[in-house]
């Protein structure tokens, strides 16, 4: 498998690893519950694990864009679907301004992968 593929790989479990640590910071409740504290803890420490792997082919930079750029989508997403909360048009005009940076890197940016 190419360096890049699997870096990509690497990148898509840390951004679940982040959206889960953060769907379970909200169950925490400040950190009175233990269990969601140790499994958002654990979360993160995987999602920044995998990120760390997957810098060993992409840039800094670019592998941090998409990782926070795909988990704001993510969470927001689960925020509207699961926990029901509303949007208004700044909100969506904001998150698909997101979404266009992180194509635009992926699709058009030659300092996607070194």
């Amino acid at each position: 498998m190419s360096p890049l593929i699997t870096a990509y790989l690497f990148l898509s479990g840390a951004i679940v690893g982040e959206v889960t640590g953060t769907l379970l910071l909200q169950k925490t409740e400040q950190f009175s519950k233990l269990g969601p504290t140790l499994g958002m803890a654990l979360c993160y420490l995987v999602s920044f694990y995998l990120l760390s792997h997957a810098l060993k082919t992409l840039p800094l930079g670019i592998a941090y864009a998409i990782w926070g750029g795909v988990g704001i989508v993510l969470t927001l997403v689960i925020g509207v679907t699961v926990f029901k909360q509303s949007l208004d048009w700044q909100a969506v005009t904001g998150v698909a301004l997101i979404v266009a940076g992180v194509v635009m890197i992926n699709a058009f940016s030659k300092a996607a992968a070194h």
